[in-house]
């Protein structure tokens, strides 16, 4: 076996060099019942793969259908493999790769939003310029005291990213992300 392409405990090792790992975003139709997240979750650890952003919500409530959305990389045969092996999943109704979609659409990226929850704490000087970049950032005060501010911020999570640098020096004190919601533009549903 080439030494480039010795078993790392990945799946990822499967693809040649040459191949590009990228970033997607795959929309996932459930039924909502118990152990299904598990599965999908189970499939990702146990074939190596990583996940940088998860979200699960029951969406269609009368049918009883929740919507998995998941940001992994790899490269684009190992990211069909996942996709194919989602849909194998007996409670899977869709798998949708929506960067993919985005890209035949003709679109660079899928509609992609965070929500952020970040504790600030300060006092004096400090305070103002918290409150002066938060409204830059269009950080909404959700809670607040005299020592520490709670700001919700949502969009991009490069712009989440930004805000909680900018924060570090000011007294970041907590953060808790949602992680991303996604869907293509344009009237196609999923």
């Amino acid at each position: 076996m080439n030494a480039h392409l010795q078993p790392t405990g990945s799946a990822y090792f499967i693809a040649p060099e040459t191949a590009s790992v990228e970033s997607h975003t795959l929309s996932i139709l459930v039924d909502n019942e118990p152990g299904v997240l598990a599965r999908v979750i189970g499939l990702f650890s146990g074939r190596g793969y990583n996940i940088e952003s998860l979200t699960v919500s029951e969406t269609e409530h009368e049918a009883h259908l929740s919507r998995i959305t998941i940001v992994t990389r790899g490269t684009p045969s190992v990211l069909e493999q996942i996709k194919t092996q989602l849909e194998r999943i007996v409670p899977v109704h869709r798998v949708v790769d929506l960067t993919v979609r985005a890209r035949e659409l003709g679109q660079e990226r899928p509609i992609e939003r965070e929500v952020a929850l970040v504790k600030v704490t300060g006092s004096g000087e400090m305070r103002a310029e918290t409150l002066r970049l938060a409204d830059a950032f269009q950080a909404k005060v959700v809670d607040a005291t005299v020592d520490h501010f709670i700001f919700e911020i949502t969009g991009k999570s490069s712009k989440i990213d930004q805000f909680v640098a900018i924060m570090k020096p000011l007294g970041l004190n907590e953060i808790c992300r949602t992680g991303i919601a996604a869907m293509n533009r344009g009237s196609q549903g999923m």
